[in-house]
């Protein structure tokens, strides 16, 4: 059975002290906190395995979370989704792709943060089953790649429709390196979004 991994990535089960392969590799990214993950994909002919989720191993790269709803979105090509955030209840979110391809983006958009304003984006797709951890306080947004991209996301916090919030996708302050999107795909809320600048309603830096 062939492995997609890197061999040399072992860590230490605690109850067991035996050495195994490490399930999710983490890769630090521009912005402290989030964190792109690797995971061990184990395949052959009849298709693949692997972990996306475990209490332990999430202990063990720092993201001790507990999470509390899941998702599943649909997007056509050209869709774009965001940028979201929930204030009060901020929403940790851990995407993947499962279907196609899309473009993620994190923001951090805490106030008094000295990444204010700066943002991470990745191509997640079913090919590089990637995941991306996306921390409280910051904004997500996503545009498909695809005729049909699928993002299944894991979420910290329930939603809540009171604070269910905006910010403008292509925000000139924020100069999100965006894919070339022609004539992209907005919900009415999200065209409506308003600039970083001008949100009355942001989490805090802690």
């Amino acid at each position: 059975m062939s492995e997609v991994f890197d061999k040399r990535s072992v860590r230490c089960d605690k109850r067991t002290r035996d050495i195994i392969p490490a399930v999710l590799k983490a890769i630090p990214t521009s912005l402290p906190g989030v964190l792109l993950l690797e995971p061990l994909v184990r395949g052959d002919a009849r298709g693949f395995f692997m972990e996306t989720y475990r209490t332990d191993v999430f202990r063990d790269l720092g993201i001790d979370a507990t999470f509390v709803q899941d998702n599943h979105s649909r997007s056509v090509r050209g869709v774009v989704r965001g940028l979201h955030y929930q204030e009060p209840n901020p929403q940790g979110k851990l995407v993947r792709c499962t279907r196609g391809a899309l473009f993620d983006v994190a923001v951090d958009i805490r106030k008094g943060s000295p990444t204010f304003g700066q943002w991470y984006g990745e191509t997640l797709s079913e090919e590089n089953k990637l995941l991306l951890w996306v921390p409280p306080g910051f904004a997500h947004g996503f545009c498909a790649l695809t005729d049909e991209a699928d993002l299944v996301y894991k979420c910290t916090a329930l939603y809540d429709p009171a604070g269910d919030r905006s910010l403008l996708w292509n925000d000139p302050d924020l100069a999100i390196a965006w894919p070339a999107i022609e004539n992209p795909s907005l919900s009415p809320k999200d065209a409506a979004a308003p600039l970083l600048r001008d949100a009355t309603v942001l989490p805090t830096y802690r």
